[in-house]
């Protein structure tokens, strides 16, 4: 499956101050995962708050899942029609995703594609639909629902018959409580 091509234009300034259009072409960093899954990086920052005066293309580079210590990622993802997990494993497709030890580990997978990061998702469905799998519970999106992930366990699959596309922000954030504890008294 290859991504849909992406017009990503980026605004900046000129010296003058005044704004102008820095990038008006197809958003060249598109990576195809193992999983199956397709994503398209339109914009990194490495801090907050952000600085918006340079004109360095910030997708211009290779980067896993999560976000940069401090920073966010903007992000589309392409799931195709039956998408599963074609990971063999859990810990495959945590090193696909680029998401290391430094992420606490939440419970136990209950499917190979379930993951987590340590950021704050804000996702929107664009096209299609998809089923969010939680580690007690799934539901159904379409396009048009939005999802608030809180550093959840949590997985992609496409259930459906056409392309799903969801728009994603990925914000770096520390660690839930609720994990910092369980790690603390040695269980998850």
């Amino acid at each position: 499956m290859s991504a849909k091509v992406t017009r990503r234009v980026v605004t900046g300034h000129r010296a003058d101050g005044k704004s102008t259009i820095l990038i008006d072409a197809p958003a060249p960093n598109v990576k195809q995962r193992k999983a199956g899954n397709a994503s398209t990086l339109l914009w990194v920052t490495d801090e907050s708050p952000a600085v918006v005066s340079g004109a360095v293309d910030q997708a211009a580079r290779d980067i896993g899942v999560p976000p940069p210590s401090r920073g966010s990622i903007f992000r589309l993802a392409e799931f195709p029609p039956g998408a599963q997990s074609r990971a063999s494993d859990n810990e495959t497709l945590l090193r696909d995703f680029g998401i290391g030890s430094d992420v606490l580990r939440g419970h136990p997978p209950r499917d190979p594609a379930i993951h987590r990061t340590r950021s704050l998702d804000y996702v929107v469905v664009l096209e299609g639909e998809i089923v969010l799998l939680l580690d007690d519970a799934e539901t159904t999106l379409r396009a048009g629902d939005v999802v608030i992930q809180q550093g959840t366990n949590h997985a992609w699959t496409n259930r459906g018959a056409a392309i799903c596309r969801l728009a994603m922000v990925f914000i770096d954030a520390e660690e839930p409580e609720q994990l910092l504890a369980l790690n603390r008294k040695g269980g998850s």
